[in-house]
Order: structure tokens, then C-alpha cells, then sequence
């Protein structure tokens, strides 16, 4: 069950899409594996249906990726997919690339965190 946080937010890139997310730990903890509710929507407030995406990230000053390979295992309908597999190894700024093809259109949205 997605124990409700308060959702944070980005604006994608080139403005195409909006990302919200919610997660199941509060705050988010140092190796421990978890998973998030992205909420995609188009800057208008209209929900992203049938989207594809793909979820990276890293430390940009550690030049490091993500210790896991989180992957949307679920799409909750009303532009909601869950996301599996998400933990962060250790304290610092990290950044999540949230890459939304959909509706001809394609962007990306990164959510930085300082953890």
C-alpha cells in the first residue's frame, strides 16, 4: 500500500508534461528499498493515459548511476503508474530522470533530491 507523502513535483524540459510523485517511506531513507506513484499529467492538468516510461538517475557529483533499476510495474489508470524498485546507497544530492514518450510527444522530467 502507498502510504501517502507530500507529493513533490517537475516540469519536464521542454514543458511537455508535469510529473508528481508519491512514495511508500517518509522521508525517503538510505538504503531502503521502496517505490513511487508518478502522477504525469500535460501542463493544461489533463492526465497522461498509456504513456511509456523510462526511469534513470544518479549522483551527478559522483558521477554514479542508481544502485537499482526502477521500472514502472503498473499503470493505476488516470495518469498514475507505479514504479518499483527505487533505493538510494547513500546521503547527498541525487537526480531522477523520469523520460514520458506520449501523445507523439516525448520529454524529460528530472526530480532532483537531497537525501
Amino acid at each position: 500500500m502507498i502510504l501517502s507523502v507530500m507529493p513533490m513535483s517537475a516540469a519536464a524540459e521542454s514543458n511537455e508534461f508535469q510529473v508528481t510523485f508519491t512514495t511508500t517511506v517518509n522521508p525517503i531513507a538510505i538504503n531502503k528499498m521502496h517505490e513511487w506513484v508518478l502522477d504525469i499529467k500535460t501542463p493544461d492538468g489533463s492526465p497522461v493515459t498509456d504513456a511509456e516510461i523510462i526511469i534513470d538517475g544518479g549522483m551527478p557529483a559522483h558521477n554514479h548511476g542508481l544502485p537499482t533499476n526502477p521500472k514502472v510495474t503498473q499503470n493505476l489508470g488516470q495518469g498514475k503508474y507505479r514504479v518499483e524498485g527505487v533505493r538510494f546507497h547513500m546521503s547527498g544530492y541525487w537526480e531522477m530522470r523520469v523520460s514520458v514518450k506520449a501523445n507523439g510527444k516525448e520529454d524529460t522530467v528530472v526530480i532532483a533530491l537531497d537525501l
